[in-house]
């Protein structure tokens, strides 16, 4: 699953709900109950991306490969860990150079 943009029943951060979403699996499935952690995906492009925000637009060859409909932001702060059954269904994927940008990210996130 690593690599793969997904829709999943994606929670609030304040758990108050959950919305139907797309999200990118950072992780193949993990242990007995297949966990795998997810990063939220979001329509919704900021006027000043994070360091941590990655952007897909449809000039970007990624976007074709990703089965999103609209420009979208991997949003690398907003992590999730579920069970892999709760994917509805996959939608695309992302680049091996795209996936090793998310990953450098992610470790200067963690040693920071």
């Amino acid at each position: 699953m690593k690599g793969k943009i997904v829709l999943i029943q994606f929670p609030f951060d304040d758990l108050s709900s959950s919305k139907v979403r797309p999200a990118y699996c950072l992780t193949n499935t993990i242990g007995a109950y297949q966990h795998i952690i997810f990063a939220l995906i979001t329509s919704r492009i900021p006027e000043n991306p994070l360091d941590t925000d990655i952007i897909l637009r449809p000039e970007n060859p990624d976007f074709i490969m990703s089965g999103l409909r609209k420009s979208s932001t991997i949003r690398l702060d907003h992590l999730v860990t579920l069970r892999s059954s709760l994917i509805q269904r996959e939608l695309g994927l992302l680049s091996l150079k795209t996936q090793t940008l998310i990953v450098d990210i992610l470790c200067d996130i963690l040693h920071s």
